[in-house]
């Protein structure tokens, strides 16, 4: 008998809630030893799909086969035995828990009625060794990098017998070095004959790693490439369903006068922990800053501090010649703050609540939204549908809970919020995570735009491209502090890596115009 090339078919899979289709007889196939991409829109179903293939769901229509045999996975555990194994975009792992106790959790071997973690500790290590996934095994999860606990998230599936990974937006929090150890790890398993099916946004990953790639838009499969005879460009296309810009359309900024300075503050975590050390900054009117960091230097802190959620220890923060430092969050919102928040589910949304009162979070006070203590449901309901429609923001009814839109039209609804209120400075966090091409496009106009508009904007993103191509200026932020603010004109994505990862602006430099020096670097 001759061997099965597909490892995967999903044939005319239809997943329905209510009326609306999330897939529409969608068709796909996976070959041994492959990387294969799915792309598509925000709410495409690329997600609801993996979903049903890792036995989250269960389609309402449609077969799937696993090695050329019909399948019912109806469980994790059921797509587990199959050989199917998914790494999440939010990792699932728990923070208290070393790496080898994340890895065999659920999995756990006995000895004598107790947990053998020697023989687990040893297993772990061989499959580390064997596919270049480098883990320390006995470090807390709380204690180590993004892209080890990516890492050994990967080893988790292995160590339970994948042969078919599915990773989620796999780069969407790696410097440029881990996302080029991630590829590296990828080719060093489909060598050994395990499939890759990768979700991500990122078209040149996918020209970089994938083999062929699949198109989903609207609920259905449009087509699956090879991907050597694909351009990006043909990519975004058909992903979008017409043609994509890719560089941001902006004529060079004019900043004025400065309207957020930052100055010399110093901030902690919950646990009492210094994030950002007498960090300063300034963002004047016109020009978008854009900070650049590996997760975890103190971004998140300096924006919870900007933005009211966290308490400042010392220093000093202005926003329009006005302290703010301390204040509570509503406060300086009405001071001319706007906050795309990086946790949209945590801190930007009410997810339980309509669409319509999650776009009215800021105003719902105010006049036309309320008057004399009582809430306008017209008025909250035509300001809902006028920003859905300017936003691009698509659902059925702006009255459904916000927690059925995709990630992406719930990020769109946010955004539609904080910059309708015209904010003099504009934080945007994260703006574009888990964002398809269209979106992004769009998104970047409206930072653009706000600029434009005299305003100032804050951009935060791991996104390289996206903080190379939005921002006028580009501070980096390593343990804490500034390390260097430099103008994307004038750097690169090697170089802003370098940075991140703690090299000085010179020894970054000098490593880039000699790359054999790069290693040094970043150990030193």
């Amino acid at each position: 008998m001759s061997q099965i090339e597909n490892v995967i078919e999903m044939r005319g899979i239809t997943k329905q809630f209510g009326n609306f289709k999330a897939n529409d007889n969608i068709n796909l196939s996976v070959k041994k030893g492959e990387i294969h991409a799915l792309l598509g829109e925000n709410g495409a179903g690329k997600s609801t799909l993996m979903n049903i293939l890792s036995g989250l769901l269960e389609p309402t229509s449609g077969d799937i086969l696993v090695n050329g045999e019909k399948a019912t996975i109806d469980s994790p555990n059921a797509a587990n035995l199959l050989g199917i194994g998914m790494v999440h975009q939010h990792f699932m792992l728990v923070d208290d828990f070393t790496v080898t106790e994340n890895i065999i959790l659920g999995s756990e071997k006995t000895k004598s009625g107790f947990l053998d973690q020697k023989s687990a500790r040893k297993e772990i290590k061989e499959l580390s060794d064997r596919y270049g996934l480098i883990v320390d095994p006995s470090a807390r999860v709380e204690d180590i990098t993004v892209g080890m606990q990516q890492r050994a998230e990967i080893l988790k599936v292995i160590y339970r017998g994948a042969e078919i990974l599915i990773l989620d937006e796999p780069t969407a929090v790696l410097t440029p070095q881990e996302i080029d150890e991630l590829i590296k790890i990828m080719r060093s398993l489909t060598k050994e004959g395990k499939s890759i099916i990768i979700i991500t946004h990122k078209l040149d990953e996918i020209k970089r790693v994938a083999d062929r790639c699949t198109v989903i838009r609207r609920g259905k499969s449009i087509d699956t490439v090879n991907v050597k005879e694909t351009s990006q460009q043909e990519l975004a296309n058909m992903m979008v369903g017409r043609s994509v810009s890719f560089k941001v359309d902006k004529v060079p900024s004019e900043p004025k006068e400065t309207i957020l300075s930052v100055d010399n503050i110093t901030v902690k975590d919950s646990r009492g922990i210094e994030k950002v050390k007498g960090l300063s900054l300034e963002v004047h009117a016109g020009e978008v800053l854009g900070i650049a960091g590996i997760d975890g230097n103190g971004q998140s802190e300096l924006i919870q501090a900007i933005s009211g959620m966290t308490k400042v220890e010392s220093g000093k923060i202005t926003l329009q010649g006005k302290e703010i430092q301390n204040n509570v969050p509503r406060k300086i919102t009405e001071s001319g703050l706007g906050h795309i928040p990086e946790d949209r589910h945590r801190v930007g949304l009410v997810l339980p609540m309509s669409v319509e009162e999650n776009m009215a979070l800021q105003t719902y006070y105010k006049e036309p939204l309320s008057k004399n203590g009582f809430l306008n449901q017209g008025k909250m309901r035509s300001y809902a549908e006028k920003l859905a429609e300017e936003f691009d923001v698509r659902l059925q009814s702006v009255s459904e809970p916000i927690a059925s839109l995709s990630g992406g039209n719930q990020q769109k609804a946010i955004i539609a919020r904080e910059v309708d209120r015209n904010p003099s400075l504009l934080i945007a966090a994260q703006p574009t995570r888990g964002l398809d091409v269209g979106a992004i496009e769009y998104i970047h106009s409206r930072l653009i735009e706000q600029r434009d508009n005299d305003r100032a904007v804050l951009l935060v993103s791991f996104e390289l491209d996206e903080v190379m191509n939005v921002s006028d200026r580009i501070a980096v932020m390593y343990e804490g502090k500034i390390a260097a603010i430099v103008k994307p004109e004038e750097t690169s994505e090697e170089e802003l890596g370098l940075l991140m990862a703690g090299s000085s602006l010179e020894k970054a430099r000098a490593s880039v115009e000699n790359p054999t020096a790069e290693e040094e670097t970043i150990h030193e």
